[in-house]
Protein backbone atom coordinates (compact mmCIF):
# COMPACT_ATOMS: atom_id res chain seq x y z
CA UNK A 1 0.00 0.00 0.00
CA UNK A 2 1.34 3.42 -1.01
CA UNK A 3 0.36 6.60 0.80
CA UNK A 4 0.12 10.08 -0.76
CA UNK A 5 -0.61 13.59 0.48
CA UNK A 6 -1.86 16.65 -1.45
CA UNK A 7 -0.40 19.96 -0.26
CA UNK A 8 -2.84 21.80 -2.56
CA UNK A 9 -6.22 20.85 -4.01
CA UNK A 10 -5.55 18.50 -6.95
CA UNK A 11 -8.17 17.82 -9.62
CA UNK A 12 -10.22 14.72 -8.82
CA UNK A 13 -9.93 13.48 -12.40
CA UNK A 14 -6.25 12.97 -11.68
CA UNK A 15 -6.57 11.53 -8.19
CA UNK A 16 -9.14 9.06 -9.48
CA UNK A 17 -6.34 7.42 -11.48
CA UNK A 18 -4.80 6.09 -8.27
CA UNK A 19 -5.71 2.43 -7.78
CA UNK A 20 -6.77 0.70 -4.61
CA UNK A 21 -3.09 0.27 -3.80
CA UNK A 22 -2.94 3.99 -2.94
CA UNK A 23 -4.30 5.71 0.14
CA UNK A 24 -4.72 9.46 0.68
CA UNK A 25 -3.27 10.85 3.92
CA UNK A 26 -4.27 14.09 5.59
CA UNK A 27 -0.74 14.83 6.79
CA UNK A 28 2.73 14.90 5.29
CA UNK A 29 4.31 12.48 7.72
CA UNK A 30 4.83 8.88 6.63
CA UNK A 31 3.77 9.22 3.00
CA UNK A 32 5.48 7.86 -0.10
CA UNK A 33 4.38 10.65 -2.44
CA UNK A 34 3.36 14.31 -2.33
CA UNK A 35 1.36 16.22 -4.92
CA UNK A 36 1.74 19.99 -4.92
CA UNK A 37 0.87 23.04 -6.97
CA UNK A 38 1.99 26.36 -5.44
CA UNK A 39 2.50 25.51 -1.75
CA UNK A 40 5.93 26.56 -0.46
CA UNK A 41 7.99 23.51 0.53
CA UNK A 42 11.40 25.02 1.31
CA UNK A 43 10.82 25.08 5.06
CA UNK A 44 9.21 21.64 5.29
CA UNK A 45 10.92 18.62 6.86
CA UNK A 46 10.69 15.37 4.88
CA UNK A 47 10.40 11.88 6.36
CA UNK A 48 12.71 9.14 5.14
CA UNK A 49 9.64 7.39 3.69
CA UNK A 50 9.03 10.19 1.17
CA UNK A 51 10.17 9.02 -2.26
CA UNK A 52 8.61 11.36 -4.78
CA UNK A 53 7.14 14.86 -5.15
CA UNK A 54 5.04 15.69 -8.21
CA UNK A 55 4.35 19.30 -9.08
CA UNK A 56 1.05 19.63 -10.97
CA UNK A 57 2.45 22.37 -13.19
CA UNK A 58 5.72 23.42 -14.76
CA UNK A 59 7.44 25.78 -12.31
CA UNK A 60 9.27 24.20 -9.36
CA UNK A 61 10.71 27.24 -7.58
CA UNK A 62 8.52 26.38 -4.56
CA UNK A 63 10.37 23.05 -4.07
CA UNK A 64 13.89 22.63 -2.58
CA UNK A 65 15.27 20.61 -5.50
CA UNK A 66 18.85 20.22 -4.29
CA UNK A 67 17.80 19.15 -0.80
CA UNK A 68 15.34 16.66 -2.27
CA UNK A 69 18.08 15.19 -4.47
CA UNK A 70 20.40 14.79 -1.50
CA UNK A 71 17.63 13.10 0.48
CA UNK A 72 16.84 10.68 -2.34
CA UNK A 73 13.52 12.29 -3.29
CA UNK A 74 12.72 12.47 -7.01
CA UNK A 75 10.85 15.63 -8.06
CA UNK A 76 8.62 15.66 -11.14
CA UNK A 77 6.82 18.44 -12.95
CA UNK A 78 4.24 18.24 -15.72
CA UNK A 79 5.63 20.11 -18.76
CA UNK A 80 3.19 20.62 -21.57
CA UNK A 81 0.09 19.67 -19.59
CA UNK A 82 -0.96 23.32 -19.32
CA UNK A 83 0.64 24.45 -22.59
CA UNK A 84 -2.57 25.13 -24.50
CA UNK A 85 -4.03 27.24 -21.71
CA UNK A 86 -0.89 29.38 -21.55
CA UNK A 87 -0.72 29.64 -25.36
CA UNK A 88 -4.26 31.00 -25.53
CA UNK A 89 -3.52 33.63 -22.88
CA UNK A 90 -0.34 34.72 -24.71
CA UNK A 91 -2.39 35.27 -27.86
CA UNK A 92 -4.93 37.22 -25.79
CA UNK A 93 -2.05 39.25 -24.35
CA UNK A 94 -0.86 40.21 -27.83
CA UNK A 95 -4.38 41.33 -28.76
CA UNK A 96 -4.71 43.37 -25.56
CA UNK A 97 -1.38 45.04 -26.27
CA UNK A 98 -2.04 45.80 -29.95
CA UNK A 99 -5.54 47.23 -29.49
CA UNK A 100 -6.65 49.23 -26.47
CA UNK A 101 -9.45 46.80 -25.64
CA UNK A 102 -9.11 47.38 -21.89
CA UNK A 103 -9.32 51.17 -22.32
CA UNK A 104 -12.43 50.82 -24.45
CA UNK A 105 -14.14 48.52 -21.99
CA UNK A 106 -13.31 50.86 -19.11
CA UNK A 107 -14.74 53.83 -21.07
CA UNK A 108 -18.06 52.03 -21.57
CA UNK A 109 -18.26 51.14 -17.88
CA UNK A 110 -17.51 54.72 -16.89
CA UNK A 111 -20.39 55.90 -19.09
CA UNK A 112 -22.94 53.28 -18.08
CA UNK A 113 -25.37 56.04 -17.05
CA UNK A 114 -25.05 57.75 -20.44
CA UNK A 115 -28.45 57.72 -22.13
CA UNK A 116 -26.90 57.88 -25.60
CA UNK A 117 -23.78 55.80 -25.06
CA UNK A 118 -23.87 54.22 -28.55
CA UNK A 119 -23.68 57.62 -30.26
CA UNK A 120 -20.94 58.87 -28.00
CA UNK A 121 -19.01 55.62 -28.41
CA UNK A 122 -18.80 56.16 -32.18
CA UNK A 123 -17.06 59.49 -31.55
CA UNK A 124 -14.82 58.15 -28.78
CA UNK A 125 -13.67 54.86 -30.31
CA UNK A 126 -10.80 56.40 -32.27
CA UNK A 127 -9.07 57.02 -28.92
CA UNK A 128 -8.77 53.25 -28.50
CA UNK A 129 -7.69 52.37 -32.03
CA UNK A 130 -4.75 50.02 -32.43
CA UNK A 131 -2.99 47.81 -34.95
CA UNK A 132 -3.57 44.32 -36.30
CA UNK A 133 -1.28 41.37 -35.65
CA UNK A 134 -1.20 40.19 -39.26
CA UNK A 135 2.09 41.08 -40.89
CA UNK A 136 3.83 41.92 -37.62
CA UNK A 137 6.98 40.09 -36.52
CA UNK A 138 6.82 37.95 -33.40
CA UNK A 139 9.93 36.64 -31.68
CA UNK A 140 9.51 33.49 -29.58
CA UNK A 141 12.37 32.82 -27.15
CA UNK A 142 12.24 29.16 -26.09
CA UNK A 143 10.58 26.54 -28.27
CA UNK A 144 9.42 24.06 -25.70
CA UNK A 145 5.87 22.81 -25.26
CA UNK A 146 4.38 26.31 -24.89
CA UNK A 147 6.70 28.19 -27.24
CA UNK A 148 5.98 25.84 -30.15
CA UNK A 149 2.22 26.25 -29.72
CA UNK A 150 2.53 30.06 -29.51
CA UNK A 151 4.74 30.16 -32.61
CA UNK A 152 2.42 27.97 -34.66
CA UNK A 153 -0.71 29.87 -33.56
CA UNK A 154 0.88 33.23 -34.40
CA UNK A 155 1.87 31.96 -37.83
CA UNK A 156 -1.76 30.99 -38.45
CA UNK A 157 -2.73 34.56 -37.53
CA UNK A 158 -0.54 35.82 -40.35
CA UNK A 159 2.42 36.96 -38.25
CA UNK A 160 6.02 36.52 -39.34
CA UNK A 161 7.41 34.38 -36.54
CA UNK A 162 11.05 34.20 -35.47
CA UNK A 163 12.00 31.36 -33.13
CA UNK A 164 15.12 31.09 -31.01
CA UNK A 165 16.11 28.05 -28.95
CA UNK A 166 19.66 26.65 -29.04
CA UNK A 167 18.49 23.56 -27.15
CA UNK A 168 15.33 22.72 -29.05
CA UNK A 169 14.37 19.06 -28.71
CA UNK A 170 13.79 16.78 -31.68
CA UNK A 171 10.16 16.34 -30.59
CA UNK A 172 9.58 20.11 -30.48
CA UNK A 173 11.31 20.59 -33.84
CA UNK A 174 8.93 18.08 -35.46
CA UNK A 175 5.93 20.00 -34.09
CA UNK A 176 7.17 23.41 -35.22
CA UNK A 177 5.62 24.85 -38.37
CA UNK A 178 8.01 25.05 -41.31
CA UNK A 179 6.98 28.71 -41.69
CA UNK A 180 8.83 29.67 -38.50
CA UNK A 181 12.12 31.49 -39.18
CA UNK A 182 15.01 30.10 -37.14
CA UNK A 183 16.89 33.01 -35.56
CA UNK A 184 20.58 32.20 -35.23
CA UNK A 185 21.03 34.43 -32.16
CA UNK A 186 18.72 36.01 -29.65
CA UNK A 187 20.13 39.42 -30.64
CA UNK A 188 18.83 38.89 -34.18
CA UNK A 189 15.38 38.26 -32.76
CA UNK A 190 15.59 41.37 -30.55
CA UNK A 191 16.46 43.60 -33.51
CA UNK A 192 13.85 42.28 -35.94
CA UNK A 193 10.66 41.72 -33.98
CA UNK A 194 7.70 43.93 -33.09
CA UNK A 195 6.49 41.52 -30.38
CA UNK A 196 8.72 39.35 -28.19
CA UNK A 197 7.47 36.54 -25.95
CA UNK A 198 9.61 34.54 -23.52
CA UNK A 199 9.15 30.83 -22.79
CA UNK A 200 12.28 29.63 -20.98
CA UNK A 201 12.83 28.28 -17.44
CA UNK A 202 14.19 30.49 -14.68
CA UNK A 203 17.86 29.52 -14.51
CA UNK A 204 20.92 31.44 -13.40
CA UNK A 205 21.75 32.36 -17.01
CA UNK A 206 18.16 33.35 -17.91
CA UNK A 207 17.22 35.44 -14.88
CA UNK A 208 17.11 39.09 -15.92
CA UNK A 209 17.79 38.20 -19.57
CA UNK A 210 15.37 40.93 -20.68
CA UNK A 211 17.25 43.91 -19.29
CA UNK A 212 18.36 47.37 -20.36
CA UNK A 213 20.98 46.01 -22.74
CA UNK A 214 18.58 43.58 -24.40
CA UNK A 215 15.86 46.20 -24.76
CA UNK A 216 18.43 48.59 -26.23
CA UNK A 217 18.67 46.25 -29.22
CA UNK A 218 14.91 46.14 -29.72
CA UNK A 219 12.74 48.34 -31.92
CA UNK A 220 11.24 51.46 -30.39
CA UNK A 221 7.66 50.65 -29.34
CA UNK A 222 8.26 46.93 -28.99
CA UNK A 223 5.75 44.79 -27.08
CA UNK A 224 7.21 42.29 -24.59
CA UNK A 225 5.18 39.38 -23.22
CA UNK A 226 6.25 37.32 -20.20
CA UNK A 227 4.12 34.33 -19.27
CA UNK A 228 7.05 32.21 -18.10
CA UNK A 229 8.61 33.65 -14.89
CA UNK A 230 8.75 37.18 -13.46
CA UNK A 231 12.51 37.00 -12.82
CA UNK A 232 13.28 36.65 -16.54
CA UNK A 233 12.62 40.38 -16.94
CA UNK A 234 14.55 42.97 -14.92
CA UNK A 235 11.72 44.82 -13.17
CA UNK A 236 13.54 48.14 -12.78
CA UNK A 237 14.68 48.17 -16.39
CA UNK A 238 11.24 47.32 -17.84
CA UNK A 239 9.57 50.11 -15.84
CA UNK A 240 12.14 52.60 -17.15
CA UNK A 241 11.64 51.32 -20.70
CA UNK A 242 7.88 51.79 -20.42
CA UNK A 243 8.31 55.30 -19.05
CA UNK A 244 10.65 56.28 -21.89
CA UNK A 245 8.43 54.74 -24.58
CA UNK A 246 11.12 52.30 -25.70
CA UNK A 247 8.67 49.53 -24.79
CA UNK A 248 5.07 50.22 -25.82
CA UNK A 249 3.49 47.50 -23.70
CA UNK A 250 4.69 44.90 -21.24
CA UNK A 251 2.20 42.06 -20.81
CA UNK A 252 2.95 39.79 -17.89
CA UNK A 253 1.22 37.05 -15.94
CA UNK A 254 3.12 38.02 -12.78
CA UNK A 255 2.05 40.86 -10.52
CA UNK A 256 5.12 42.33 -8.81
CA UNK A 257 5.39 45.45 -6.66
CA UNK A 258 7.47 47.20 -9.31
CA UNK A 259 5.24 46.54 -12.30
CA UNK A 260 1.69 46.46 -10.95
CA UNK A 261 1.02 50.21 -11.36
CA UNK A 262 3.33 51.05 -14.24
CA UNK A 263 1.83 52.86 -17.23
CA UNK A 264 1.92 50.61 -20.27
CA UNK A 265 1.97 47.41 -18.24
CA UNK A 266 -0.85 44.91 -18.63
CA UNK A 267 -0.59 42.77 -15.52
CA UNK A 268 -2.54 39.50 -15.27
CA UNK A 269 -2.72 37.65 -11.90
CA UNK A 270 -1.01 34.39 -12.96
CA UNK A 271 -3.92 32.97 -14.96
CA UNK A 272 -1.88 31.15 -17.62
CA UNK A 273 -2.75 27.66 -16.43
CA UNK A 274 -5.95 28.59 -14.61
CA UNK A 275 -8.32 26.62 -16.77
CA UNK A 276 -10.21 23.48 -15.86
CA UNK A 277 -8.58 21.59 -18.74
CA UNK A 278 -5.06 22.62 -17.70
CA UNK A 279 -5.60 21.66 -14.06
CA UNK A 280 -7.07 18.31 -15.10
CA UNK A 281 -4.20 17.58 -17.47
CA UNK A 282 -1.57 18.51 -14.86
CA UNK A 283 -3.24 16.31 -12.23
CA UNK A 284 -3.48 13.31 -14.57
CA UNK A 285 0.15 13.64 -15.65
CA UNK A 286 1.39 14.06 -12.07
CA UNK A 287 -0.44 10.95 -10.90
CA UNK A 288 0.81 8.94 -13.89
CA UNK A 289 4.40 9.98 -13.10
CA UNK A 290 4.05 8.98 -9.44
CA UNK A 291 2.54 5.60 -10.29
CA UNK A 292 5.13 4.75 -12.92
CA UNK A 293 7.93 5.64 -10.52
CA UNK A 294 6.59 3.81 -7.49
CA UNK A 295 5.37 0.73 -9.38
CA UNK A 296 8.03 0.41 -12.09
CA UNK A 297 10.89 2.65 -11.02
CA UNK A 298 10.65 4.75 -14.19
CA UNK A 299 11.48 8.45 -14.05
CA UNK A 300 9.75 10.80 -16.49
CA UNK A 301 9.97 14.60 -16.37
CA UNK A 302 12.19 14.78 -13.31
CA UNK A 303 13.78 18.13 -12.53
CA UNK A 304 16.48 16.86 -10.15
CA UNK A 305 17.34 13.35 -11.40
CA UNK A 306 17.86 11.91 -14.89
CA UNK A 307 14.89 10.54 -16.77
CA UNK A 308 15.04 6.76 -17.10
CA UNK A 309 12.51 4.31 -18.56
CA UNK A 310 13.04 0.54 -18.46
CA UNK A 311 9.43 -0.40 -19.09
CA UNK A 312 6.90 -2.19 -16.93
CA UNK A 313 8.41 -4.46 -14.29
CA UNK A 314 7.95 -8.13 -15.05
CA UNK A 315 8.47 -11.12 -12.75
CA UNK A 316 11.99 -10.10 -11.74
CA UNK A 317 12.58 -8.04 -8.61
CA UNK A 318 13.71 -4.53 -9.49
CA UNK A 319 16.30 -2.56 -7.53
CA UNK A 320 16.33 1.21 -8.03
CA UNK A 321 19.28 3.22 -6.75
CA UNK A 322 19.57 7.01 -6.51
CA UNK A 323 23.21 7.99 -6.14
CA UNK A 324 25.94 10.50 -6.79
CA UNK A 325 27.42 10.49 -10.28
CA UNK A 326 30.89 9.29 -9.28
CA UNK A 327 33.21 6.57 -10.64
CA UNK A 328 32.88 2.85 -9.83
CA UNK A 329 29.33 2.98 -8.50
CA UNK A 330 28.10 0.35 -10.97
CA UNK A 331 31.06 -1.90 -10.19
CA UNK A 332 30.27 -1.80 -6.48
CA UNK A 333 26.59 -2.63 -7.08
CA UNK A 334 27.32 -5.57 -9.37
CA UNK A 335 29.98 -6.92 -7.00
CA UNK A 336 27.53 -6.92 -4.08
CA UNK A 337 24.91 -8.73 -6.16
CA UNK A 338 27.43 -11.29 -7.38
CA UNK A 339 28.47 -11.99 -3.79
CA UNK A 340 24.83 -12.81 -3.04
CA UNK A 341 24.61 -15.05 -6.13
CA UNK A 342 21.99 -12.77 -7.73
CA UNK A 343 22.02 -12.80 -11.54
CA UNK A 344 21.39 -9.48 -13.33
CA UNK A 345 18.65 -9.75 -15.94
CA UNK A 346 18.59 -6.06 -16.89
CA UNK A 347 20.59 -2.99 -15.89
CA UNK A 348 20.34 0.67 -16.87
CA UNK A 349 22.27 3.67 -15.58
CA UNK A 350 21.52 7.31 -16.34
CA UNK A 351 23.21 10.46 -15.07
CA UNK A 352 22.37 14.14 -14.82
CA UNK A 353 25.16 16.42 -13.67
CA UNK A 354 26.14 15.32 -10.16
CA UNK A 355 23.31 12.79 -9.73
CA UNK A 356 22.65 9.39 -11.27
CA UNK A 357 20.05 6.63 -11.27
CA UNK A 358 20.56 2.90 -11.68
CA UNK A 359 17.87 0.28 -12.25
CA UNK A 360 18.69 -3.42 -11.95
CA UNK A 361 16.35 -6.38 -12.50
CA UNK A 362 17.60 -9.57 -10.82
CA UNK A 363 16.68 -13.23 -10.97
CA UNK A 364 16.04 -14.12 -7.36
CA UNK A 365 14.99 -12.50 -4.11
CA UNK A 366 16.65 -9.34 -2.88
CA UNK A 367 16.79 -9.52 0.91
CA UNK A 368 16.64 -6.53 3.23
CA UNK A 369 20.28 -7.24 4.07
CA UNK A 370 21.33 -6.93 0.41
CA UNK A 371 19.38 -3.68 0.03
CA UNK A 372 21.05 -2.35 3.18
CA UNK A 373 24.51 -3.22 1.80
CA UNK A 374 23.78 -1.31 -1.41
CA UNK A 375 22.46 1.63 0.59
CA UNK A 376 25.68 1.58 2.59
CA UNK A 377 27.83 2.24 -0.48
CA UNK A 378 29.34 5.73 -0.24
CA UNK A 379 27.44 8.09 -2.54
CA UNK A 380 24.15 6.16 -2.49
CA UNK A 381 21.20 8.42 -1.62
CA UNK A 382 18.27 6.02 -1.80
CA UNK A 383 17.49 2.36 -2.54
CA UNK A 384 14.17 0.69 -3.29
CA UNK A 385 13.32 -2.91 -4.11
CA UNK A 386 10.13 -3.22 -6.18
CA UNK A 387 8.52 -6.63 -5.93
Amino acid sequence: MYKFHCLNPIAEVGLNQFTGEYEAEGKLEGVDAVLVRSAAMHELEFDKELKVIARAGAGVNNIPLDRCAEEGIVVFNTPGANANGVKELVIAGMLLASRDIIGGINWVQEHEEDGDVAKHAEKQKKAFAGCELEGKKLGVIGLGAIGVLVANAAAHLGMDVYGYDPYISVDAAWKLSRNIYHAKTVDELYKECDYITIHVPALEDTKGMINKDAMGLMKDGVVILNFARDVLVDQKDIVEALESGKVHRYVTDFATQEIKGADGAIVIPHLGASTEASEDNCAKMAVAEIRDFLENGNITHSVNYPDCNVGVRGDAERITILHKNIPNMIGQFTTLLAQEDLNIALMTNKSRKEYAYTVIDVDGTVSDEVAAKIEGVSGVLGVRVIR
